[in-house]
């Protein structure tokens, strides 16, 4: 394996002068091809704004981030924009689907945007939604289906173009303890087939699904370490 992350010295500072807020205070963090990561923290640790570095929806204040060996940090907002479509897949706490699309449409509009052709993308959407399970859904709208399985049709939508990096935001949130399981199970079998798994939770439980957990606290990594009870 090799770095596919690499966070050196990264502070980023909202609000600066008198008034000014740490978020994330010198992280340093690599994070190899294929790893199972959870990063957690309580709300206003920094792990959301971690994440946001992780995934290039931000810049930092000051720090270099390498992924893949380049240094992202200093990019412009449109090259963000294709590191993001082209390499990571995002799931969030609030499922982000349109009410008014089927799954198999949910799943299909990023590849729109990425001028994939109409029989690729619904052959990528038909593939991802059955791995999550949904094949017989994905002609149901959200409101049809039960949280968890919107939260699948999610998954599916971020997994659909198979992004190396799978960075998951608080993704069993709004679950309850059964859909939490299927969700974990979904993606402990991405990890297993060579994803990049980030998870961000507040939950010690969720984290101690993932191979390797980093506890995030005040804008500073205060635990890094394997879990043993995970390791293949």
């Amino acid at each position: 394996m090799s770095a596919l992350v690499e966070i050196r010295d990264i502070c980023k500072i909202y609000n600066p002068g008198e008034n000014e807020v740490k978020a994330l205070d010198h992280v340093n963090l690599t994070i190899e091809e294929q790893e199972f990561v959870a990063i957690i923290g309580h709300s206003g640790s920094g792990k959301s704004t971690l994440m946001n570095m992780l995934g290039c929806l931000d810049v930092p204040t000051s720090g270099n981030y390498y992924l893949h060996g380049n240094d992202v940090a200093g990019l412009t907002d449109n090259e963000l924009s294709d590191i993001r479509n082209q390499e990571i897949g995002f799931i969030f706490q609030g499922f982000n689907l349109i009410p008014s699309l089927t799954a198999l449409e949910n799943v299909e509009l990023p590849l729109i945007y990425r001028g994939v052709s109409k029989r690729e993308r619904t052959r990528l959407s038909d593939q991802a939604l059955d791995k999550v399970g949904l094949a017989n859904r994905k002609d149901h709208k959200p409101s049809e289906m039960s949280g968890g399985q919107q939260q699948r049709v999610a998954i599916a939508r971020a997994i659909a173009q198979a992004p190396p990096i799978i960075l998951a935001d608080e993704p069993t949130g709004n679950l309850d303890s059964a859909s939490t399981k299927e969700i974990l199970e979904i993606l402990k079998k991405l990890h297993e087939e060579g994803r990049t798994v980030i998870l961000i939770t507040h939950d010690n439980e969720i984290a101690a699904q993932a191979k390797r957990v980093i506890r995030i606290m005040d804008g500073r990594i205060v635990e890094d370490y394997i879990n043993d009870d995970k390791t293949a």
